[in-house]
């Protein structure tokens, strides 16, 4: 399939600059692969359509507050640091984005509150890419705990407003546990203790995995040949636990319900010779596009997504190229909420 193939007109007043008032409450379009039916509910209504050994597989990724202002030696100049992901504990060092890039060269110190923090570029990796190394001699939970304390929520950069203090609530899901990720498994985030007591008590298992979301989940697709579109490599790790859950409800011909894109990009990552959930840990740069033969899941939670994103992509390939294209046009007929903080779409 080509990338224009993607393209849909989606007004700005879509897209979603806070989350619902209530997590639960966000609109649930239901999408039936069978019967080509298009349903539109409430989010806690998820629960009607899964009953007892049915499996919602949940990513519990946390995300950290990734977003880092502070100023150079000397100059003063305000700068951004977008940490990206550590790469030596030991000696603090990590992989950033910086803004404005070109003010930011190897040998410069970086300094964040009141000199709580101390960093030193030591490469350049990209265009706006850099590695740095924090200069701080203390316990790695000091270090970690000032980081929490002077980071800010990584908003994706569509919402064009200042993080507030309910976003670090708010753009986390319930599920959340390992930290590492910069932007939220955003299906998770209509999840609440309430929802997730009704499925149990309807004996649906939740079963997590762990998938670190990178910034690579926002990056535009520039080829028109999909063939040709590498993704970035995200870490992850499925549990034993939650692949004997999972082929259980296979073999039992049970429903297994990804919720979200990163749930799925993982366990089909995972996928034993005899089709069932692997155990695994790594990284993995999978494309998942039209056609795909998807192995592990039977159903999809996920966000409305952007015109041409590899999010929209692999949701066409789990619900056929032309009824998600037409529940795309219904969901902007019918005014949904669009991205990370607007409403989900249930694919049976």
């Amino acid at each position: 399939m080509k990338l224009s193939q993607f393209k849909f007109d989606l007004p700005t007043k879509l897209l979603a600059e806070y989350p619902a008032e209530n997590r639960d409450e966000s609109r649930l379009m239901v999408v039936n692969r069978e019967t080509g039916t298009i349903e539109h509910k409430v989010f806690k209504d998820v629960v009607n359509y899964f009953g007892e050994g049915d499996v919602m597989i949940v990513n519990n990724t946390k995300v950290f507050p990734a977003r880092l202002y502070g100023n150079k030696e000397k100059t003063g100049a305000k700068i951004e640091v977008f940490l990206l992901r550590e790469l030596n504990q030991e000696s603090h060092l990590w992989d950033v984005l910086v803004d404005p890039a070109r003010k930011i060269r190897v040998g410069n110190k970086l300094f964040f509150g009141d000199g709580d923090l101390v960093a030193e570029v030591i490469d350049n990796t990209t265009s706006r890419g850099r590695t740095i190394r924090f200069l701080f001699d203390g316990p790695d939970e000091e270090f970690y705990r000032i980081i929490d304390t002077l980071g800010m929520t990584p908003l994706p950069k569509y919402i064009k407003r200042e993080p507030e203090p309910e976003d670090r609530e708010r753009y986390q899901t319930i599920f959340a546990e390992e930290v590492g990720a910069v932007a939220a498994p955003t299906a998770g985030l209509h999840f609440t203790p309430q929802v997730t007591k009704r499925l149990e008590l309807n004996s649906v298992d939740i079963a997590p995995i762990t998938l670190h979301v990178g910034l690579g989940t926002f990056r535009s697709v520039d080829v028109e040949d999909l063939t040709k579109h590498k993704m970035d490599s995200e870490n992850f790790f499925v549990p034993q636990s939650t692949a004997d859950m999972v082929n259980k409800a296979i073999q039992g011909k049970k429903r297994v319900c990804a919720v979200g894109t990163t749930s799925m990009r993982s366990i089909e990552s995972s996928v034993s010779a005899a089709n069932l959930l692997k155990p695994n840990e790594g990284w993995t740069d999978k494309f998942i596009f039209p056609p795909y033969d998807f192995k592990i899941a039977n159903s999809l939670i996920t966000n409305f997504h952007t015109p041409e994103s590899t999010l929209l992509m692999m949701t066409c390939a789990f619900g056929g190229y032309d009824l998600i294209m037409e529940a795309y046009e219904e969901a902007v007929k019918e005014n949904y909420r669009f991205y990370s903080y607007g409403d989900a779409m249930l694919i049976l």
